[in-house]
């Protein structure tokens, strides 16, 4: 990458349509989306693995389901410091997750994929920030 600073993006689709949501990608110049989601599903139309995997692809955008990036904890999201606490933990405990994000992530624009529209709420940002922990010199951008 020479002596261009990485950026790894995070990206939720709460709120968002699939229109919404690629534009988003294609506008910072994202071509692959790492699905950090446990149970890559959703109730929101278009925002399942296949479906979305689909509609990322046809915008020649990559779409990498990464389930051990998945948070165990997610069923005590009614207590989210808790529930991010955990997975911190669960990172600690488990480094190849990270050193597995980390590979996917290498030589691409890349953006961490979960539903929550703010990474302080989700576990994409624990993430993030262990990736920045991992590599100062990464850059981290929440879209």
């Amino acid at each position: 990458m020479g002596s261009r600073k990485a950026v790894t993006f995070t990206i939720g689709y709460a709120g968002k349509t699939v229109a919404q949501f690629v534009a988003t990608l294609l506008e910072a110049g994202v071509d692959r989306v790492v699905d950090v989601r446990a149970l890559p599903l959703s109730r929101r139309k278009g925002f399942s693995k296949t479906a979305l995997g689909i509609a990322l692809a046809e915008k020649g955008i990559e779409y990498v389901h990464l389930r051990s990036a998945g948070n165990p904890y997610r069923d005590k999201k009614h207590d989210i410091k808790r529930c991010l606490a955990l997975y911190a933990e669960h990172l600690d405990d488990h480094p190849s997750v990270l050193e597995e994000v980390d590979a996917v992530l290498a030589e691409h624009r890349a953006a961490l994929l979960c539903v929550e529209a703010q990474p302080h709420e989700c576990h994409r940002g624990v993430l993030a920030d262990r990736l920045s922990e991992r590599d100062p010199t990464r850059g981290i951008r929440h879209l």
